[in-house]
């Protein structure tokens, strides 16, 4: 590879309760919550504005299995948002690389699987 695709925009945990949640991790982390990043209850974020990464954000999943550490039967949820310059030279790399597109996509973002099958997010802004 000779250079960097994108930068890592924010590090997104599924959970029921995202408002709650996030008030946890703004307490033990010290890090502000950025409403105007938010949308509502649905999606929350905290650290800093996009462009000044890493976040950490939350996203409302109301039928989630909790992870149950290490039962492999129960993993891990979050996925990782990778802030791009240029969407379209960024998916052809990311594919390049091994990674396939999956159905989704919103207003600035696009949906990807990096080869093992976990979801990843290439973002702009």
């Amino acid at each position: 590879m000779t250079g960097m695709i994108g930068q890592l925009r924010s590090v997104v945990i599924d959970c029921p309760d995202p408002r709650a949640l996030a008030g946890f991790y703004a307490e033990l982390l010290g890090l502000p919550l950025i409403e105007d990043n938010s949308d509502g209850d649905d999606w929350v974020v905290l650290g800093n504005r996009p462009g000044q990464q890493p976040r950490l954000a939350f996203q409302k999943a109301l039928d989630l299995r909790a992870p149950a550490w290490p039962d492999p039967e129960r993993p891990q949820q979050f996925h990782l948002d990778v802030t791009v310059d240029d969407i379209e030279a960024a998916e052809k790399a990311a594919l390049a690389l091994g990674a396939r597109r999956l159905p989704g996509e919103g207003e600035g973002f696009r949906v990807y699987a990096d080869p093992a099958g976990h979801p990843f997010c290439l973002c702009w802004d």
